[in-house]
């Protein structure tokens, strides 16, 4: 007898599909390598090709894929490489938390272009319902830049940001790259290989920015703020 909590977890390998019944909060926590016991995970000690027509794996197949036929050990694998179905109570939990993440981001970092004050929470929420943005999973900060344009089009909406130019040593440049393209104005490349960035970054991602460029550059690249004119 299956629980509410019980899911399925599958991963396909060589056009064969191999689940698994699991009990969803212990799966996710092996999934997301938060600890998680796999024989607590695991509801029934077996591998199938079908879970609901009861279409078991046999154990060359599983050796085949899986290079193991410990049931366990091709489990943990299902889990970690393939997909947990997701029951949709369990997925509208997940996005409501998220969405009060956005919503909370944008009280604290966002203004109305016209009166320069900030939302309420309720104006935000009905805009993100208006506006259908799509929050995924990802990190807030990953999803702002594109959640700000669908809002921008329901609300006078402005982030607030601050403008810096950063000095990034030579040796560095490859492994910033990624964390300052996002937030990028323009670049230079000096003669001596440093690049020279401008960025825009959203006031509430600061401390956030720092912390990763300065675990990169263990605090070797140089910034300096612009102040904005005076309109």
């Amino acid at each position: 007898l299956i629980n509410m909590t019980d899911t399925i977890a599958k991963r396909k390998i060589d056009g064969k599909n191999y689940e698994i019944v699991v009990d969803l909060d212990e799966a996710l926590k092996i999934k997301k390598g938060e600890g998680g016991d796999i024989r607590a995970a695991l509801v029934m000690n077996e591998i199938f090709h079908n879970s609901k027509s009861g279409e078991k794996a046999s154990e060359s197949d599983m050796k085949k894929a899986f290079k193991t036929s410990d049931v366990n050990e091709v489990a943990e694998s299902i889990i970690k490489k393939g997909e947990i179905q997701l029951p949709q109570e369990h997925r509208d939990e997940e996005r409501e938390k998220k969405k009060k993440q956005v919503i909370d981001w944008y009280s604290k970092n966002a203004v109305d272009a016209k009166t320069n004050r900030p939302f309420t929470p309720d104006i935000i929420s009905s805009a993100i319902d208006k506006s259908g943005v799509n929050i995924t999973n990802k990190p807030v900060e990953q999803q702002i830049s594109a959640i700000t344009e669908k809002l921008s089009k329901i609300l006078p909406i402005k982030v607030e940001t601050k403008k810096l130019i950063i000095t990034i040593p030579a040796v560095y440049t490859g492994k910033v790259y990624g964390i300052v393209n996002e937030y990028k104005e323009k670049e230079d490349w000096l003669s001596n290989g440093d690049l020279k960035v401008t960025v825009n970054i959203p006031i509430g991602l600061q401390s956030e920015f720092y912390d990763k460029l300065n675990a990169v550059t263990h605090g070797a690249a140089i910034t300096e703020e612009i102040k904005e004119k005076e309109e």
